[in-house]
């Protein structure tokens, strides 16, 4: 059994990976910004009998961040999903940029993963994994036809971000890792997107579990396939 953390736990992908967390046994500690607002969630937490609960962590607000991680209590933890983000527009203008969904966006993506990583750092040991979702938006190896200007931007810098961290960690046993979770049927990837949100988790989800340390940094695929980028 391990103990797994997952931010973005109230919607999509991340519920998902609470899901198969919970069917595999695991203890699963739910992270949202509101919990009031995650009824499904909520009504999970209430019928497993304390394997997962439910905790309140803004990843834009550091002091909530630390609130968060405190709220445990002594918990260490095996897994720490980096999952919650928010995008821009699809196709928006260079010329109608909107600055603050800009900053938002950045906020949560991209400093959101490194306020969190840090919080828990504390309660990671040698073979702690720190799984960080990502998209091949990010990647300069996909192509595609402009737009996502922020949701890209965040996404490229955060892989950046997360291979120093790898490095950095490296020394204390502590596995960093990057993936694209397939373009997934939740709110952002739409309706007609390749994949259902169990789809991508039980793929992350085995993904993460081989994760070894000599891998630490790298990029992959929800299916298990390396992503250039």
């Amino acid at each position: 059994m391990a103990n797994v953390a997952i931010t973005g736990a109230g919607r999509g992908i991340g519920f998902e990976l609470v899901k198969q967390h919970l069917a595999a046994g695991d203890r699963v500690f739910a992270l949202v910004r509101n919990p009031s607002g995650a009824a499904a969630l909520g009504g999970l937490a209430a019928s497993s009998a304390g394997q997962l609960t439910v905790h309140q962590l803004d990843v834009t607000d550091g002091q909530s961040v630390t609130s968060g991680a405190a709220s445990l209590g002594d918990a260490g933890i095996d897994i720490l999903y980096n999952v919650a983000g928010v995008a821009d527009a699809p196709r928006s203008r260079l010329e109608e940029i909107d600055w603050t969904n800009f900053d938002e966006v950045i906020d949560v993506g991209l400093k959101g993963p490194l306020r969190v990583l840090i919080a828990f750092l504390p309660r990671l040991h040698s073979g702690s994994k720190v799984i960080n979702l990502s998209s091949q938006i990010g990647a300069s190896t996909w192509p595609f036809g402009g737009g996502y200007y922020a949701y890209g931007a965040t996404k490229a810098a955060l892989n950046r971000l997360m291979q120093s961290v790898a490095i950095d960690l490296k020394d204390r046993g502590i596995i960093v890792g990057l993936v694209h979770p397939g373009w997934v049927q939740t709110d952002m990837g739409g309706p007609n997107a390749d994949i259902t949100p169990e789809e991508s988790a039980r793929g992350i989800v085995a993904v993460t579990r081989n994760w070894t340390l000599d891998r630490s940094g790298d990029f992959y695929k929800w299916n298990g396939e390396p992503h250039a980028w």
